[in-house]
């Protein structure tokens, strides 16, 4: 018989966050591996599983490529072309008329343009003509690349046309404080700093794997340099070959582990054989080749952030990096790793040789790796984000 006197059970519910109707528009999607497709999918990712229902609207990929469908997430796939240099990525074609009539049929409350092509110009002019809040993100440093390409005489009139597009949104997003600077310092408006996250229960030291070292010819008593990355002029990779020699120089157990593709690769095997070249790795066998590394060497100075910064202290090896981006935000020197001076390139070899020759530098720094970023998970970032969203909703 059921007792009639049982106390009853209050449960305490945390409200539930009123959900928007957010339409992401970009030119870069996995399986596109670089640093813009790889954190938005995880931006996309946390948004749809914080209820929201997102619009994904980018370049169809290849011919099969049907799209996404599922109860919080849509993919609109649109027209697109190979991007000179850059091949294996599509560049979205203008497409206002279309994005005006599916935006009046689903009208969405904000707009995201992730990307500044003209996939990203037609969704701002619809949105325009439709009278949507529009956020933007400032993601690559087209201008600083223009140099590596042989059209620095284009850098006056990439910024100018950049600083037009994100102007004419609510806010732009941007990862560090030395890009909001530097921004600013140019003209740009509206400006809010919004870090990039990193999946810390992905990238974890305890993924390292004694069997991946040994394939690479590593002993417990090798030191194991790793860079990730687009093999690309833009990169400044060749000065992570200038510390291989160096240090080859010292007669050390060392190698070296040069992770990703693109046109340089095929120099660089030829000149270093003895180099490791896996190409380009899905996330899960990213994770453990830096976890089983020992020092991450980034030597870009072109990044408006560097997601694999964090990727690599969130693996649990220090960085060497160039005192930028995302480095000169999380990276302390002598606790997580080593920021070298962008105008002293030759110190960067030098101080790797003092790394290597040291008996402790690299266990004393290794035990703190993780904790400057542990907080930087995707969730937060995305609550974040949320905010920018909701004040832009607000001001429109």
């Amino acid at each position: 018989m059921e007792n009639v006197d049982s106390p009853i059970v209050l449960e305490d519910y945390p409200a539930s966050r009123p959900s928007m109707r957010i339409a992401v528009v970009t030119e870069t999607w996995p399986p596109e591996v670089n640093g813009v497709a790889v954190t938005l999918a995880k931006l996309v990712q946390s948004l749809s599983q914080r209820n929201h229902d997102v619009q994904l609207i980018r370049p169809r990929q290849a011919k099969a490529d049907a799209g996404l469908r599922d109860s919080n997430l849509e993919e609109v796939l649109m027209r697109g072309m190979p991007i000179p240099r850059y091949p294996e990525l599509k560049l979205g074609l203008p497409s206002k008329k279309t994005l005006v009539k599916a935006w009046t049929i689903r009208r969405p409350d904000v707009v995201h343009i992730a990307t500044e092509g003209p996939l990203g110009w037609s969704a701002l002019q619809a949105a325009k003509v439709l009278k949507l809040p529009v956020t933007s993100d400032f993601r690559t440093n087209f201008q600083s690349y223009s140099k590596h390409y042989g059209i620095g005489w284009l850098r006056k009139p990439i910024v100018a046309y950049l600083r037009k597009f994100h102007n004419a949104t609510a806010c732009t997003m941007v990862p560090t404080r030395e890009l909001q600077r530097t921004l600013g310092e140019n003209g740009f408006l509206n400006l809010k700093v919004v870090a990039r996250g990193v999946d810390t229960s992905l990238f974890n030291s305890n993924k390292r794997d004694p069997q991946l070292r040994a394939s690479w010819g590593a002993t417990d008593q090798t030191k194991v340099l790793i860079s990730v990355g687009r093999m690309a002029p833009e990169k400044n990779l060749e000065q992570v070959l200038k510390v291989f020699d160096a240090l080859k120089l010292l007669g050390t157990q060392m190698k070296l582990v040069m992770v990703g593709d693109g046109p340089l690769k095929e120099q660089f095997k030829q000149r270093y054989p003895e180099i490791i070249f896996p190409g380009m790795l899905a996330q899960v066998d990213l994770a453990k080749y830096y976890a089983s590394s020992d020092l991450f060497v980034f030597p870009s100075q072109t990044e408006t952030f560097g997601n694999v910064t964090l990727e690599a202290l969130a693996s649990g090896i220090p960085v060497l990096a160039f005192d930028c981006a995302a480095a000169r935000d999380w990276v302390k020197t002598g606790v997580n790793g080593w920021l070298i001076p962008e105008d002293q390139a030759a110190e960067f070899s030098a101080k790797a040789v003092e790394i290597f020759k040291s008996e402790t530098l690299l266990e004393n720094v290794t035990t703190s790796t993780r904790q400057q970023i542990v907080h930087l998970d995707w969730d937060q970032i995305a609550e974040q984000v949320e905010s920018v969203f909701r004040d832009a909703i607000r001001m429109k």
